[in-house]
């Protein structure tokens, strides 16, 4: 009897090892959120701050991706005070591709060109500039 068992947990794990052709794809284990963020926030970063954009320039970025809240999110904050008061907040949230930019600069002057530069990211077009 415990010969039969062993036996069988024998075959089981030979079983268990042999590889079986995959037919679903792989997922990144990423959510929607976080895809569309990282989409944005890379953007963002090359077309404001490494590209030292003039208007982009007292600010910097806060990249908080990596958030274990399902709310990817990066940050505008003041260049001088990195721990300052978010001046900008781009975020999606859960398993949702919508991204969500609020904060005091959405109602100075930058705020427009903000809010196309976002929306033309987030459909896929990764362009510094709007196509005149």
């Amino acid at each position: 009897m415990v010969r039969l068992a062993l036996l069988a947990a024998a075959g089981l794990a030979q079983a268990s090892c042999q590889s079986s052709p995959k037919t679903t794809p792989v997922s990144s284990g990423k959510s929607a959120s976080l895809l569309a963020m990282e989409q944005v926030a890379i953007s963002a970063h090359k077309c404001w701050i490494a590209s030292k954009d003039p208007a982009f320039k007292p600010y910097q970025m806060a990249n908080e991706l990596n958030s274990y809240s399902g709310t990817p999110r990066f940050l505008l904050v003041p260049a001088k005070h990195y721990g300052g008061k978010p001046l900008l907040v781009v975020q999606a949230q859960g398993n949702s591709s919508r991204v969500d930019v609020f904060g005091p600069l959405m109602n100075e002057p930058l705020g427009a060109r903000i809010g196309s530069d976002i929306a033309r990211w987030q459909a896929g077009n990764p362009s510094c500039a709007a196509a005149a």
